[in-house]
């Protein structure tokens, strides 16, 4: 396996749980356009607060749209939401089309969205629903956005950061059988899978973009708690030691997970910090790059080797293309 050398912390003055304001000070986004997937909950819509209250124009693409307006109220003018699903292969062209038809740059794309160890469902086009709405769909997105991100790229340099998770430490990529067509589906074998390919996207992403001027950085938020849990019961929640049985946080998770603004932080590090600079293709944690760790690490932190592969990475996008094109 091949892995940038930059797959190392650095130092950044931030620590692990900054707030928002803390990592944005002296951050100037007046003029810049912005896209959050996503950014109208959990800790998309932290991130939108963020981005827009340091001077950004944030557009927020939502498969529902009056729950977005609702969210976003006093935050984002309605004219900057649209309608977008990212299981729908389609529905993320016709957005993209009409974003590059009212703006010719794009400075930050932010690829929040996802969903988490749901039943086994297809997409509109028949793709396993986790890789397809975390990977397939931004993957369409990004590339169908790609001449604004060149615009910007080529000015003042453009990010696109896509959130990974610690739970890419679950699964590898399966290039026999991505889709669970002839293995049992397990949920969260799909949801590591998933979030590996996100990581893995930044990594090839970024190689194919540095020259242009476009970074890309994948991201794992850290323990939130969000509506992405919304497919877990509470008793499964209680045995990963999450909540206790009436539902409310463990002692693990009070001392463990970040509150959705903290949990904003990493996305926001990675999209705006300027020590990251000329670097790019990197997994990053608690506002820092990731330390590797060994692909049998029992730790909560730190990126598994097949997330950051350079030979996977490409791969996984010759394939994904490969997927997309048969469709």
């Amino acid at each position: 396996m091949t892995i940038s050398q930059n797959q190392q912390p650095i130092e950044t003055g931030l620590g692990a749980r900054p707030e928002p304001d803390e990592i944005l000070n002296g951050i100037d986004l007046n003029g810049k356009n912005v896209l959050v997937t996503g950014g109208y909950s959990g800790i998309g819509l932290e991130t939108t607060r963020a981005l827009a209250k340091a001077g950004a124009h944030v557009h927020v693409p939502a498969r529902r749209p009056e729950t977005a307006q609702a969210a976003l109220d006093g935050i984002l003018d309605g004219a900057h939401i649209g309608a977008m699903d990212l299981g729908d292969l389609r529905s993320v062209e016709k957005f993209a089309d009409d974003f590059l038809a009212q703006h010719d740059r794009l400075d930050i794309l932010i690829g929040n969205a996802g969903i988490m160890a749901c039943p086994f469902e297809t997409t509109a086009q028949g793709i396993e629903s986790q890789i397809g709405v975390n990977h397939f769909g931004h993957f369409t997105l990004v590339n169908k956005l790609m001449p604004a991100l060149e615009k910007a790229g080529q000015a003042d340099g453009a990010r696109v950061v896509l959130l990974s998770s610690i739970g890419h430490r679950i699964a590898a990529i399966d290039f026999d059988d991505m889709h669970f067509a002839g293995r049992d589906y397990d949920k969260w074998q799909s949801y590591g899978q998933s979030k590996t390919a996100k990581a893995l996207q930044a990594v090839e992403l970024d190689r194919r973009g540095k020259e242009k001027g476009i970074r890309a950085f994948s991201v794992h938020p850290g323990g939130i708690f969000t509506p992405l849990q919304r497919h877990l019961h509470n008793e499964e929640m209680v045995a990963l030691g999450w909540t206790k049985e009436d539902g409310s946080p463990s002692d693990l998770a009070a001392a463990g997970f970040k509150t959705p603004p903290q949990g904003a932080g990493t996305s926001l590090f990675a999209a705006t910090s300027p020590k990251l600079s000329g670097l790019g293709g990197v997994y990053c944690e608690d506002c820092n790059i990731a330390k590797p760790v060994a692909a049998d690490s029992a730790d909560y932190d730190g990126v598994r080797p097949w997330a950051v592969d350079q030979e996977q990475a490409a791969q996984l996008w010759e394939e994904t293309e490969r997927q997309i094109a048969a469709l």
